[in-house]
């Protein structure tokens, strides 16, 4: 069983910073899997078509940003911790939302949610201005 679980989130003033982490079970990161960060923002459904935030690869180490946080955000994977991180700097109000970790097995970066499988609870990133 593939078990994902967040941590990390908090709140922030505009300009901070925070870092997400994201630890899979039940996989090794030598397998074919897709990480991806979604987030659900206040009075906003997450629906099957949402595109993630950010998405790597863990065994060719693509990654995928969305526009909005291209140039604030980084992806990376730590395997021998079975953890992808969310470095997310210069955040903005617009940024807060909970944020929810998602694994897929044999699936590609962006990825959208309705295809993730595995996912873990989320956790609350409040940035205020």
């Amino acid at each position: 069983e593939v078990k994902v679980v967040e941590s990390g989130g908090g709140l922030v003033q505009a300009g901070g910073s925070l870092r997400l982490s994201c630890v899979v079970s039940g996989i090794t990161f030598d397998d074919d899997y897709t990480i991806a960060w979604f987030r659900q923002a206040p009075g906003e459904e997450r629906e099957g078509t949402s595109a993630s935030v950010s998405c790597i690869t863990v065994t060719d180490l693509t990654t995928t940003y969305a526009d909005s946080v291209k140039g604030r955000f980084a992806i990376s994977r730590d395997s021998a911790k079975n953890t992808v991180y969310l470095q997310m700097n210069n955040l903005k109000p617009e940024d807060t939302a909970i944020y929810y970790c998602a694994a897929q097995g044999y699936y590609y970066c962006p990825g959208y949610a309705g295809n993730f499988g595995s996912w873990g609870q989320g956790t609350q990133v409040t940035v205020s201005s």
